[in-house]
Parts: C-alpha cells; sequence; structure tokens
C-alpha cells in the first residue's frame, strides 16, 4: 500500500502543469507562455523531489524525467537546461548513496530528452514518440541502478520493476496528452473569439454604412438641388427642413449604435419612477399627437422608488413608448397607455398597445441586436432597453399578436429593498 500511495502522489506532481494551466489560463484570451512553463515546471520538480518516493535511504525515485522532458517539450530547450541546473542543485542538496547514479542517468536521459522533443515536434506520429520515451525512462534508471547496484534491484525488485515504469511511463503520457488537448482546446476556443470579433465589426461596419447612407443621400441630393440655383425659395427652405431633420436621424442612428457599446456601470442612484415617466409621457405627448396617436397614464398615489441611472430609464422609457405609438399609427383610434403597478418587492410598468402586433417569430427575436419590426429601424433602441433593464436586475416580458396590439411589462425591483 504504501507504494501505491508514493505513485498516485508521484503521478499527482507529474499532472500540476496541466491543472495549473486549466485553472490560470481558464478565463484568459491568451495561451500558455515559456514563463509559466518554467515556473510550473521548478515548482513541481522540487515538490517532486522533496516527496521522493524510495525503499532505501540515499536513493530516491521522482517524476523527474517526466517534468524535464515536459518543459522542454512546451518550453523549449532554455526550459529544459533551467530545469537541469535546477536538479542539479537540489539533488546535491539533497545527497545520499544514489547521488552519483542520479547524475549518471541524468547525463543519459538529458540528451535524449532533447532528441525525443524534437523528434516529437517533426512526427506526425507523436503517440510512439511518447511510448518511447516513457519506455525510455523507465529502464534507463533500471538499467544503470543494476550496473552499479545489483544488490538494491534485486532485493527490491518489485518496487523497480512495477512502480518506476509506471510513474514515469502513466506520467508522461498521461501529462502530455493531456496538456496538448487543452492547449488544443484552448487554440479553437481563442481562434472563435478571434472570429466573433471580426464577425461582430464587418456586422456593424455593414449595419452602419447602411442605416447612414440612407439619409446622407437624401441631403446629398436636396444640397445639389438647392446648388442648381433654379428652386424658388419655398421650395429651398422645405428642403432645408427636410435635411435637417435626416441629419437628426443620423445623429440619432450614431446615438443608438454608441449606447450599445457603452459599458452599463455598476453604479446605482435612487430615483423615483413615477416622476421619470410623468416627464417622459410629457415629452412623447406631441409626437403621439403628430401621429394621430392617444397616449395616456396612469400612476399609483404614492412615489416609487427604483435603483438605477435616471439617464437610461428616460432613454428605455422613450424607445418603448416610442415603438409603441409607432405600432399605432395605422390603426383607426390607436391608443397607448401606460400603466404603473406597485408590487411587494418590485414595480411593473405596463405599456400597451393597440397598434398591429407581432407575431411569434418576432416575439422571439426582440431585443435581438439589429432585429427591427420596422423596415426603418436598427433594433438597436429595443437592444440597448434591454441591457439596460438587466443592469437595474429587471426583466422584460411581452404579449402580442397580429392585429391585437401589444403589452410590454418592464419589471424592476423596489429600491427599498435593494441591498
Amino acid at each position: 500500500m504504501p507504494v501505491i500511495k508514493d505513485v498516485l502522489l508521484q503521478l499527482l506532481f507529474s499532472l500540476m502543469p496541466f491543472v495549473a494551466y486549466n485553472i490560470y489560463y481558464r478565463k484568459l484570451t491568451v495561451n500558455y507562455s515559456r514563463n509559466f512553463i518554467i515556473i510550473i515546471c521548478s515548482l513541481c520538480l522540487l515538490l517532486s523531489m522533496t516527496f521522493a518516493s524510495s525503499v532505501q535511504s540515499g536513493i530516491i525515485y521522482d517524476v523527474r524525467y517526466v517534468i524535464m522532458f515536459f518543459g522542454m517539450l512546451f518550453g523549449g530547450f532554455a526550459t529544459g537546461a533551467i530545469l537541469l541546473v535546477e536538479f542539479l542543485i537540489y539533488r546535491l542538496y539533497i545527497g545520499g548513496s544514489g547521488m552519483a547514479d542520479a547524475i549518471l542517468i541524468l547525463i543519459l536521459t538529458f540528451p535524449l530528452s532533447v532528441l525525443l522533443s524534437f523528434l516529437y515536434h517533426q512526427s506526425k506520429h507523436k503517440f510512439w514518440i511518447i511510448f518511447i520515451t516513457g519506455i525510455s525512462f523507465s529502464f534507463i534508471p533500471l538499467i544503470v541502478l543494476y550496473i552499479t547496484k545489483t544488490d538494491y534491484v534485486m532485493d527490491n525488485f518489485l518496487f523497480n520493476i512495477l512502480a518506476i515504469p509506471v510513474t514515469n511511463s502513466l506520467g508522461i503520457w498521461l501529462l502530455v496528452t493531456l496538456f496538448n488537448k487543452s492547449v488544443s482546446d484552448k487554440e479553437l476556443y481563442l481562434r472563435y473569439i478571434q472570429n466573433e470579433k471580426a464577425e461582430a465589426v464587418n456586422h456593424v461596419a455593414a449595419s452602419l454604412a447602411h442605416e447612414v447612407r440612407n439619409p446622407l443621400t437624401t441631403v446629398l441630393g436636396f444640397l445639389q438641388l438647392i446648388k442648381s440655383g433654379t428652386l424658388p425659395q419655398e421650395k429651398i427652405d422645405r428642403f432645408l427642413d427636410i435635411s435637417m431633420d435626416e441629419i437628426h436621424r443620423t445623429e440619432q442612428i450614431l446615438s443608438e449604435y454608441l449606447s450599445i457599446s457603452k459599458p452599463h456601470l455598476p453604479f446605482q442612484q435612487r430615483i423615483e419612477l413615477t416622476a421619470q415617466i410623468k416627464s417622459v409621457v410629457e415629452l412623447m405627448t406631441s409626437y403621439a399627437n403628430m401621429s394621430n396617436v392617444t397616449l395616456s397614464a396612469d400612476y399609483p398615489s404614492s412615489p416609487l422608488y427604483i435603483s438605477g441611472s435616471p439617464a437610461e430609464l428616460k432613454q428605455l422609457l422613450i424607445n418603448f413608448i416610442k415603438n409603441a405609438i409607432e405600432a399605432c399609427k395605422d390603426v383607426d383610434n390607436g391608443m397607448v397607455n401606460i400603466t404603473v403597478y406597485e408590487e411587494t418587492d418590485q414595480v411593473t410598468v405596463e405599456i400597451k398597445d393597440n397598434g398591429v402586433g407581432m407575431t411569434p417569430e418576432q416575439l422571439s427575436r426582440l431585443g435581438s441586436i439589429y432585429y427591427s419590426t420596422k423596415m426603418s429601424g436598427t433594433g438597436l433602441g429595443l437592444t440597448f432597453s434591454y441591457q439596460a433593464i438587466q443592469a437595474m436586475n429587471g426583466s422584460v416580458s411581452v404579449r402580442s399578436s397580429p392585429r391585437s396590439g401589444a403589452v410590454f411589462l418592464i419589471t424592476l425591483p423596489h429600491a427599498d429593498l435593494n441591498p
């Protein structure tokens, strides 16, 4: 049983680089570095030699060959040389009757490690290189000890022919295989991240160019007509008004794109919700009148407090109410009603319209970036709104069907109950 415990302990030391890599690099957007390999291999070498296996005083067994080969394989020759110096200094410090044999074995195994690591990188049959490495590191120490200490090998025959080969062969196979798998997975993940970033940039660039080009084309056309000098003043004034409206629309599009890229800061302040809604309703009433839509609101008599950003809250309310008004433009007696409900631990804002409604497919995509139910929309207004509500620990739900209007329920936690 002590032998099994020693073998398992040494295998644990041999797998430390794999474990440390998965812990340290799990969330990083870079792969391993040579410094990481040097540090973790140096630590593993010290631990394995400090808690080495031994059946006779002065003769110790550990995973030094596994660690040095691994360090050279993934950190280069310089890493192997550093580990070699570390081993020599620490082995001289430990001393014992097996010190000379250990140095002799290292003289044989270190050049072999250099050769096998080179062959590993060049060969397509990497499994066989690992197999040969494990066998070599298992039997070279046995052969050297059999020549120099025959009685010791024969007296501890079972330990020498089982524990040492298992530790070295299994250790090197597990470490290299598992570490290679983790590195390959990480490289795939990094490539995926890069592709996602490139795709997002292309998507944003194409969408922004498309959205901005239309109003700019309109403005350019009107300016060319005005420049001709053949138009009456009435038309010039009209074209200038349209051009200014298009420039304002361009500014709004750019603001929506910028709002998506802004991080939602964790800092929030106490906001009186009723006052904010009253302000937004007053602001949007003229827009509703222009669209022949009746806008109304019902509030509780007592103040309602939530936590969040006043500017973001105002913007998201404008986005939802504006969308509701636009959904009612083409229906008779269009109506949008805002109702605020206070519950024990939360506040619910209901925005209800009798507009064109939405299909189940449209409902499932609401809030997705660049998706809009309007022909001229970017979809960024609702995307920003959903993100802002999530930043305030709130939620959004919606009920709708074609030609039956829509009901948006915005639920936000009560400020008094927030920690």
